[in-house]
Parts: C-alpha cells; sequence; structure tokens
C-alpha cells in the first residue's frame, strides 16, 4: 500500500494507493490543493478511484466534487452525509476496496452526524474524530459531545493499541499517534467519565473557523453558484425544526401543509424515496422560483431533503422572503425513511 499526507499543513488529505493495481482514494481532499493531488497522483503512476470525505468540513472547502468532475473517482461518504451528488453512501461496517487495499468504516459521530473513520492494516484515519492528543469540535450544528465520547472509546479504543492514528487536522506539527498512547495521555478522553467529558467539551468556548460560511454550506450542499446567498449561521439556529411524526401527524390537518422537497430530481426519484405529494424545488433554483409559492404564503411550509441540512437553508431562504411558516423536517427522508413512514418511488412526471 501506497500512503501519503499530501498537504503538509493544519488541514490532512491522505492518498492510498494499491502499489499492484495502481487504484487510488483521496481522504479529505482541500480544494485549493486540485493540481497538487493530481500532480502527485501522475507522478505515482495511479488512476484516481474514489474521494472520500471522513465528514461534512466546517473549514475548507471539499475537493471532492471537483475531482469527480475531472477523473470520474467516486465520491463516498457515510449514510447521514448531506451533500447531494455522493455516488456511495456507507455505513458502520461495509467495506470499501481500492485494488487489493481493504477500507473498512468505521462509525464515529459526535464531531458532525456523518463523521466516521477508516480503517485499513496497522492504521486508522479519524478524521476529526479523535486528533493527536485532543478531539475534534462538537458545537456545530448535529454535533454531540456525548455521541463523540462514545465513538472513541467504544469504537476507535477497541482497536489494537499498536494501530496508527492519522487525524484529518492537526495544529501542533504532528504526523501521527499511536492509539495506546492516546488511551493512556489524550487529555481530553483520559481518566474522564462521558459527563465529564460532556461537560467539557460543551464548555470549551472555541470561536468559529474563520470561513465557516463561505465552507459549510457549500459544503453540504454542493452548490458553488452565486445566485444562492446562503443565510447566516444565527438565521439557520432560528429555523423550527419538527420530526417525521409531527410531520405525519401535521397532514391530516385542513389544509395541510405544503411539503416542499429540495432535493435534486435524481434524490427525489431514488432510493429514500419522497413524501406523496410533495413539491420538488431543488434548492439551487428556490430563489428563482419562490415566487410560485406566493399563492401558500399563508400555509405551512416545511422543506425537506436528505438528512435535514439542505431543507434548513431553505427554511430560512424563505423566511428571509417573508414566509411566516416554515419548519424543517429534522432527519430528512433518512429519519422518515427509517421510521418506515409512507413514500413514493419513481420517476418525475411533465
Amino acid at each position: 500500500m501506497l500512503f501519503r499526507e499530501l498537504n503538509r499543513g493544519k488541514c490532512k488529505t491522505y492518498l492510498i494507493a494499491c502499489e499492484n493495481t495502481h487504484k487510488a482514494a483521496l481522504i479529505d481532499p482541500v480544494r485549493e490543493k486540485v493540481d497538487r493531488y493530481l500532480a502527485t497522483l501522475a507522478y505515482y503512476g495511479c488512476r484516481l478511484d474514489a474521494v472520500i470525505d471522513t465528514h461534512t468540513h466546517a473549514d475548507h472547502r471539499t475537493a471532492s466534487f471537483e475531482l469527480n468532475g475531472l477523473t470520474g473517482a467516486k465520491v463516498i461518504m457515510h449514510r447521514r452525509a448531506p451533500a447531494p451528488h455522493v455516488d456511495v453512501h456507507v455505513e458502520d461496517g461495509q467495506r470499501h476496496t481500492i485494488g487489493d487495499v481493504d477500507l473498512q468504516v468505521l462509525y464515529t459521530p459526535g464531531h458532525t452526524p456523518d463523521s466516521m473513520s477508516l480503517y485499513t492494516g496497522d492504521r486508522v484515519l479519524t478524521g476529526d474524530t479523535l486528533l493527536i492528543r485532543g478531539t475534534g469540535r462538537s458545537d456545530f450544528a448535529g454535533g454531540d459531545p456525548g455521541e463523540q465520547f462514545d465513538s472513541i472509546t467504544q469504537k476507535l479504543f477497541c482497536l489494537p493499541d499498536e494501530t496508527l492514528v492519522f487525524p484529518a487536522h492537526d495544529y501542533r506539527g504532528n504526523t501521527y499517534s499511536i492509539l495506546g498512547e492516546e488511551k493512556r495521555f489524550n487529555p481530553r478522553v483520559s481518566g474522564r467519565t462521558r459527563e465529564e467529558y460532556i461537560e467539557l467539551m460543551n464548555n470549551l468556548g472555541l470561536p468559529l473557523p474563520d470561513k465557516i460560511q463561505e465552507v459549510l454550506q457549500p459544503n453540504q450542499s454542493a452548490l458553488d453558484d452565486d445566485r444562492i446567498a446562503f443565510p447566516t449561521l444565527a438565521k439557520l439556529n432560528q429555523v423550527r425544526q419538527i420530526t417525521p411524526k409531527e410531520v405525519q401527524a401535521l397532514l391530516s390537518a385542513s389544509p395541510p401543509p405544503l411539503l416542499l422537497d429540495v432535493r435534486e430530481p435524481e434524490e427525489y426519484e431514488g432510493e429514500l424515496g419522497h413524501i406523496p405529494g410533495s413539491l420538488l424545488i431543488p434548492l439551487k433554483d428556490l430563489p428563482a422560483r419562490a415566487a410560485e409559492l406566493e399563492k401558500c404564503k399563508e400555509r405551512h411550509i416545511i422543506a425537506i431533503c436528505r438528512a435535514g441540512v439542505r431543507s434548513t437553508t431553505a427554511a430560512a431562504l424563505l423566511t428571509g422572503l417573508g414566509f411566516e411558516q416554515v419548519s424543517n423536517l429534522k432527519g430528512g427522508m433518512l429519519d422518515w425513511n427509517d421510521q418506515d413512514l409512507p413514500v413514493e418511488r419513481g420517476k418525475l412526471t411533465a
């Protein structure tokens, strides 16, 4: 196996390649480094087979979708990833091969709901779940310090002590650690109970990343479009979230709410299906097509997407345009399907 860290900075991108087949994967690629990645692949004579994000990043734009367009490599993320245009969604315990290299997915939420780690051979790529003598923050939307503690102690710390640890970020010039040392010496986790860890993480008081507004929502939506003026995080946090069961109960009201699905057409028609009677207006088209909803301005509008993230953006956009009764389906079509609520599947009709 060929293994290299390519950025040599605080954000880490890893190249994993099979030396027999020359197939390669890039893990957590940074958009500004695309030329370097392509040059490195050419230098080693490798063909990019997959680009994998261990989670939805908040401090840099992902290069995954650009690399997909340039090379045809598959975009791989966890099932809980909110972005469209992901070719392969993976879950805990699944394996993905890059030539003869076997990558095992470990679902390690807490930093984000879609956080995962990748275990291969003698090493584990921990994303922003476990860092070297630290852990990733858990105060972004969807973060959960209790889940993160469980991910670290019940999933990662169950690997052999000699496992090498390669995180997605490091701020102290480290290149890797050893899992047994993190168990003993990581000051965030070692010797702490779950409750103590939650208390610690809830009171870190860290400033938000400098470019979070320009980075997080485009990464969540895979949109790079000047037509979308993304709402501020404060406005996103004001969006009312309602559960699938609550939405199902509201559908019997008179009049029922308008269900606004903001996914891409292929998602609306895809494996998760759509809620019967829902109206499809993709997020990228919503600002231009919002006038179509004017006649429904007095109705309750519920925005829907894959994981409840893009639809939160849609709900905030509509609120900013003067729609007063807008809510978001919490957990999106993932949670709707997990609760076995009614869906339709099939092609859109003209």
